[in-house]
């Protein structure tokens, strides 16, 4: 059974084809390949493939690393790469969810840690749990875990 998000990457794929759009064919063929070999190393355990909420994690994992390189290229003045690498966060993001931020993430980060009665940064994994299972993908783990940690740090 394939996943409404795999079909999307696939069909994306097709259609940055018909319309020559190099960028976006490499970028869409980029991470149809780290998806098989997600799919790959799943195998043993007995999955085919991996679900919608596994391939959002691996394009967030995609997503940050080249936020890493955008940012070294920038600071070594190399422009041309660093918007190549701008370019593919930009076509990435579009297969992801849109994440909480700002007040609705501080809201959700409170209401995890009255429900879990948290008490400080010790506390921090009972938060981050409670958060996965209310919100799962709609998540940064990034910046929610530091938003975490800041809030306990202050209890």
């Amino acid at each position: 059974m394939s996943s409404a998000l795999r079909a999307q990457i696939m069909e994306s794929v097709k259609v940055a084809m018909r319309a020559g759009d190099a960028l976006r064919v490499s970028t869409l063929r980029m991470m149809s390949a780290r998806l098989k070999d997600f799919d790959i190393a799943a195998r043993p355990k007995g999955v085919m493939e991996i679900p919608d909420a596994e391939i959002i994690a691996m394009l967030r994992g995609m997503v940050k690393s080249r936020r890493e390189s955008e940012a070294q290229y920038r600071a070594v003045n190399r422009p041309a790469l660093a918007d190549k690498e701008a370019a593919e966060i930009a076509i990435i993001e579009e297969f992801l969810p849109r994440t909480l931020e700002g007040a609705a993430l501080a809201a959700a980060v409170e209401q995890a840690i009255v429900s879990t009665e948290a008490a400080g940064p010790k506390d921090m994994g009972k938060v981050i749990a409670a958060l996965k299972q209310a919100h799962g993908t709609d998540l940064d783990m990034g910046v929610t875990s530091a938003l975490v940690k800041e809030k306990l740090a202050a209890r």
